[in-house]
């Protein structure tokens, strides 16, 4: 299935280019805390599949063009992002890169990003008003976590995972010797992370790790890679997170990007397209006011 929040936090279940509202399938306790929905679904599949069906039978579809998709799951307990997970991306950066002396996400675990920076298709990256700093892309295949857990060996891993969905990893660079904020601060503007367009299931994707990723830029191909070029792949990143803390349904895991990473300025469109989850784009804007901590 294909699961897209949209409008108001509403739930829909998306075919081909309809999506059919689901809602009311829902507890109407989650009404009055409606950025709650998709934990709860993704926490309660089994149970609420039922009742998601038979909603799914009454339901009219609209045309998903006319609704305003939100982030594939607006609020994440967590999310939390692997640095440096494909060979061909280490070092490219130059004196820009964090990840020193060609280490990979294997040595160097996890970052967060927070989940207020999340936005969905058709959303915008805000980037800070009069900024001069460099900003770029990144392009990931995103892990929705389905059940929680901790201490997961990987060999049990995959039970775990609820389903997919495109994600952009927008990042501030450093500037050596005069900026070197945290990655998990320089990662986490509003809008920083792109997450959708929507869910699409675990069952709906039998190799995550066999997957096409592109991203462009205002048409412009930037990045093309396989997910087979994981250094640390799916289940060894769900190992190494739940070995730290407790995984939650609804946690995402972004799982690194490959080389190709570039710049975007305002004015710029910026579409991700994964093999058998979707694709989606987003557009790149200033801020409407200079912050009271100037970038």
């Amino acid at each position: 299935m294909k699961i897209a929040s949209y409008n108001e936090h509403r739930v829909g279940l998306v075919e081909g280019d309809q999506v059919f509202d689901v809602t009311a399938a829902l507890p109407a306790a989650l009404d009055s805390l409606p950025q709650q929905r998709i934990n709860w679904l993704v926490a309660n599949w089994a149970d609420a599949l039922p009742a998601l069906r038979a909603q799914r039978g009454k339901a009219k579809g609209v045309p998903v063009s006319s609704v305003r998709l939100l982030a594939a799951n607006p609020s994440p307990p967590h999310v939390f992002a692997a640095p440096a997970n494909y060979r061909k991306h280490i070092g490219e950066l130059g004196d820009r890169v964090v990840t020193k002396k060609g280490r990979s996400a294997r040595e160097q675990g996890f970052f967060l990003k927070a989940p207020a920076s999340l936005v969905g298709h058709g959303g915008s990256i805000g980037l800070p008003k009069g900024s001069t700093r460099r900003f770029d892309h990144e392009s990931e295949l995103a892990v929705i976590i389905g059940k929680a857990g901790r201490n997961i060996p990987r060999a049990e891993a995959i039970q775990y995972v609820f389903g997919y969905a495109c994600l952009i990893d927008a990042t501030m660079r450093i500037e050596p010797g005069v900026a070197e904020e945290e990655r998990s601060m320089r990662k986490s503007f509003a809008g920083f992370t792109p997450l959708g367009p929507y869910i699409v299931t675990a069952d709906e994707v039998p190799d995550p790790e066999a997957l096409d990723n592109r991203l462009w830029v205002n048409g412009e191909l930037r990045q093309q890679a396989n997910t087979r070029e994981m250094i640390v792949g799916i289940a060894e990143l769900i190992e190494l997170v739940s070995s730290v803390l407790p995984l939650q349904p609804g946690d995402v895991i972004a799982t690194g990007t490959p080389e190709g990473v570039g710049p975007f300025a305002p004015g710029d469109t910026v579409k991700i397209a994964i093999e058998g989850v979707g694709e989606m784009s987003v557009h790149v804007r200033e801020n409407d006011a200079v912050s009271p901590r100037p970038f």
